[in-house]
């Protein structure tokens, strides 16, 4: 399974998923953590590590088995 470098600490656990006629495990990732890391690790702020992970992660393609980031959903 591909990775996303540097948030391990992310990871929430698999899915396993239908590509075309296959099925392919790939991680998945908690977003809201993913934005704690950039502010604690790398200063940034969280609009802009919002940002970053949008442009950076959620946009990206690297195979069928891109890993899978969420939002988690808070009914408040």
């Amino acid at each position: 399974m591909k990775k996303w470098d540097g948030f391990d600490s992310a990871i929430i656990g698999t899915a396993n998923l239908w590509i075309g006629n296959e099925r392919v495990d790939v991680l998945v990732y908690d977003c809201e953590k993913m934005v704690e890391q950039l502010i604690i690790r790398d200063g940034m702020s969280a609009d802009d590590a919002v940002e970053y992970i949008s442009f950076n992660i959620e946009n990206a393609y690297i195979g069928k088995d891109t890993p899978v980031v969420v939002w988690q959903y808070h009914d408040e």
